[in-house]
């Protein structure tokens, strides 16, 4: 996206490009790095961002001990500071915190144009996000490499993969690697269901079994897993899902079950084709609005075409899988159990 949204400003426009160094950290410390056409020609093969990141910088509630133990807001400086740095107009790269927070500053005088790039493909006005289709695919390959361990050692495999509020990586990546059980945020799940699918496998003479699991799964009736908490933002960091289904599916199968974390290597690696494609198409509409003046507006894939939507409301909710979609209808159909099942 990068790549794409320099070498359209510089030689399409002509314009000058600098890119914002860790966020919006970077505008609160006027922290900035010169773009040019040649310098960003190979970043179409790699991942992650050249010019760093966080999900911490949130300006409207940063952590300043000097000014007391809560959060502080700080957007004023960020709007400050790119109006003393000359920039005409910001392009935001993010999900939906990310986009949230541009949207609000925005508000507060700051030009922005939003774009949707999160693995977890949960912003409701896109398609899809770039970085999805690559997370995906780092899932799928650890599926079937899970299987071969697993049927080896007649073993219940569980993979964790991230989905905080929508399961959208497990769902597809379930359904492409063919597992046998697929536990998302969207349908909580009976762990007896969970339970007595993996027992028919057993039944059909089969030794192994392969569940997907979204970080924020959580049983019927329960929590999903919290690790921590941020004491001043009050943020929760998702943790333990899997350990806990472990635990579980031993007490009542009886079955060797173990599990693998996938984490951060869904965010890495070089991008899917469909991604490169789809963060320079992105890239391109980007700087298109920003010449045109068009602020407050995200770019957004609908039906194929490169679209753009009002960035408020393209943030106003995030996408959620529905529980009868054509997508799990089919897993369904395929024998794919979402652990809501009443056992027999």
């Amino acid at each position: 996206m990068i790549r794409a949204a320099v070498r359209t400003a510089d030689l399409g426009h002509g314009a000058e490009i600098v890119g914002i160094l860790d966020g919006f950290s970077g505008l609160l410390e006027r922290r900035f790095q010169p773009l040019t056409a040649a310098g960003v020609r190979e970043l179409i093969r790699m991942g992650g961002t050249v010019l760093g990141t966080t999900n911490r910088d949130n300006p409207f509630a940063c952590a300043d001990p000097a000014r007391g133990p809560g959060p502080v807001d700080r957007s004023g400086e960020v709007v400050e500071n790119a109006r003393r740095a000359g920039l005409d107009a910001a392009i935001v790269i993010g999900g939906d915190g990310t986009l949230k927070i541009a949207a609000e500053l925005g508000r507060r005088g700051l030009p922005v144009v939003g774009v949707p790039k999160t693995i977890d493909n949960d912003l409701a006005s896109t398609d899809y996000t770039f970085g999805f289709w690559t997370a995906i695919g780092v899932a799928t390959d650890a599926l079937d490499r899970l299987r071969d361990t697993a049927e080896s050692h007649h073993r219940i495999m569980i993979l964790e993969v991230m989905g905080r509020s929508a399961g959208w990586i497990a769902l597809h990546a379930g359904m492409a690697g063919a597992a046998d059980a697929i536990l998302i945020p969207e349908i909580p799940y009976l762990l007896e269901s969970v339970a007595a699918t993996v027992v028919r496998c057993r039944e059909r003479g089969r030794h192994s079994s392969l569940v997907v699991l979204a970080e924020g799964a959580a049983p019927r009736g329960g929590k999903a897993s919290v690790y921590y908490v941020d004491p001043v933002t009050g943020a929760q960091r998702l943790g333990g899902a899997s350990d806990r289904l472990v635990r579980d599916l031993e007490r009542l199968t009886g079955c060797d079950v173990r599990a693998t974390v996938l984490g951060h290597l869904q965010r890495g690696g070089s991008p899917a084709p469909f991604d490169r494609i789809l963060g320079t198409r992105f890239g391109v509409r980007a700087v298109e609005l920003a010449m045109a003046g068009r602020f407050g507006r995200m770019v957004r894939l609908a039906d194929g075409r490169i679209e753009d939507a009002d960035l408020d409301e393209a943030v106003r909710e995030i996408k959620r899988i529905d529980p009868g979609s054509e997508l799990v209808r089919t897993a369904r159909s395929v024998g794919i159990s979402f652990g809501d099942e009443e056992p027999a």
